[in-house]
């Protein structure tokens, strides 16, 4: 990126736009640490003219040893006041979206107050082995969204080893996570009584050759504790094989959550490439091919594409995604141990039972950057408490609310419409740091019951950090 003059003469200009704040770079180490502000104001005009704000104060620090050893840890203080929308589902999830516990001011319930943060210890053994601990997220896929593995929840803890051979790469992973929706009730202090669960993930991902590649996915999930007391690990689950316990797919009295998928991507053309994944829950191979929607023939797909450069405009960069997931995927007998963490779903934010199509346009320039996206979709969800049709994951899969003649978007259909524009001009790189103008659009419908909700927003802020947090729902 072309610097001004004025950036490179000055201390201040060289970190303000392009260092750093602190950087040492040593031979044997290097060390480097930011402050990171996220500070917006925003007004939705359709929302009941309700004035949003976010207040965040953030720090990150990295450090690397003899190119083996890294550690990198940020954490963040924040408070703000959501659209209305997102704070129906603070309150039912109990969850702000990706960041983990918030609760909420007693003199004004619109105002949140939450923190969260992660780090990452690595090591790097050889050139073929590397070992991770970390409290983070994770995400498998070359789209925007994954029906694998998502960076959609908050952060949990994870030991991985990641190996490379060649043309083929794998890592297997151990999580621990917590589920606030399902507590142990320890006392009245919520976040002490969080129940915890334990995951176990494998990817196998081979470069076929420099056009196509596919990977191997497995998971298995589990509660450390169910209706009937302390169940504690269960030492079968951390064989690190990939593909190793399939026999668990078509049994639906299994402890533990188990998933198998397949990650494609081919490169087209120069500049596009066709991606897509598969997962399967659950099947019964008689079920399955008789197309009688059987309940427990579970599966989710993603098919899409992703170019640069499009029209020949250096980059201009494009996505097109569609994702959908049968009624009650990801589900489980014992809701504890469905696929999720600390309130959300681990694979795609809207749970199971949908289809969905998303959009996105972006265009750098310099410094300045435009971005678009558009997501449209349909979902079912219940009419009441007492029917599962399959859309909340958090509900036992026992408790369906028919055996054959399930569909996808089954039950209360939905239909959701979201449109998000932002401008931003870059200041500094490291970090990305930027000042930044959006404006989003939200329609969700309910057709059979006459009602919509709408939010037209309009923000402007100075931000910071590569954070991904998801609100298109």
């Amino acid at each position: 990126m072309q610097l001004e003059a004025r950036e490179q003469y000055s201390w201040g200009s060289r970190k303000l736009y392009n260092e750093h704040l602190i950087d040492i770079k040593e031979k044997e180490y290097t060390f480097y640490a930011d402050f990171l502000p996220d500070f917006q104001l925003g007004r939705d005009f359709a929302g009941g003219g309700r004035t949003t704000w976010l207040n965040t104060r953030g720090a990150q620090a990295g450090v690397t040893i003899e190119n083996r050893f890294s550690l990198y840890v940020n954490f963040f203080e924040n408070q703000g006041v959501f659209p209305g929308y997102l704070d129906d589902y603070i309150f039912t999830h109990t969850v702000t979206p990706g960041q983990g516990y918030g609760k909420t001011f007693y003199d004004d319930p619109k105002k949140k107050d939450w923190m969260y943060g992660s780090a990452a210890l690595s090591y790097t053994v050889d050139e073929y082995l590397n070992v991770t601990l970390a409290y983070d997220k994770n995400f498998i896929g070359d789209g925007y969204r994954s029906v694998l593995l998502s960076d959609v929840s908050s952060n949990y803890t994870a030991l991985k080893f990641t190996g490379k051979l060649g043309n083929v790469q794998y890592f297997s992973m151990w999580t621990y996570m917590l589920d606030p929706m399902h507590p142990r009730s320890l006392d009245s202090v919520a976040r002490a009584g969080d129940n915890w669960k334990w995951g176990t993930f494998q990817y196998l991902d081979w470069n076929v050759n420099n056009r196509f590649s596919v990977g191997f996915f497995q998971s298995v999930v589990w509660g450390s504790r169910n209706a009937a007391g302390r169940r504690g690990s269960d030492f079968n689950y951390y064989n690190p094989i990939v593909v190793m316990r399939p026999v668990e797919l078509t049994n639906t009295s299994s402890p533990g959550k188990m998933h198998l998928g397949l990650n494609t991507k081919y490169k087209a053309l120069r500049n596009l490439t066709v991606y897509g994944q598969f997962l399967l829950g659950e099947f019964n191979a008689k079920e399955i091919f008789a197309g009688n929607g059987y309940v427990n023939n579970k599966w989710a797909a993603q098919l899409g594409f992703r170019g640069f450069d499009a029209f020949g405009i250096k980059d201009l960069n494009f996505l097109a995604e569609y994702n959908t997931a049968r009624p009650y995927t990801y589900a489980h007998f014992d809701p504890v141990s469905n696929y999720s963490n600390y309130g959300q779903p681990l694979a795609h934010p809207w749970g199971a039972n949908f289809r969905e199509m998303v959009g996105i346009l972006n265009y750098s320039y310099r410094r300045f950057d435009f971005s678009f996206q558009g997501t449209w979709g349909q979902f079912g969800t219940d009419p009441d408490s007492l029917a599962n049709f399959g859309g909340d994951i958090f509900q036992s899969h026992d408790t369906p609310q028919r055996v054959y003649g399930n569909y996808i978007g089954q039950g209360v259909g939905n239909n959701l419409l979201y449109a998000d524009g932002k401008i931003s001009y870059l200041l500094n790189p490291k970090y990305n740091l930027r000042i930044e103008a959006g404006a989003t659009y939200r329609r969700h419908g309910i057709p059979e019951k006459g009602s919509h909700h709408q939010t037209g927003m309009l923000t402007l802020g100075l931000r910071s950090s590569f954070r991904n947090f998801y609100y298109d729902f």
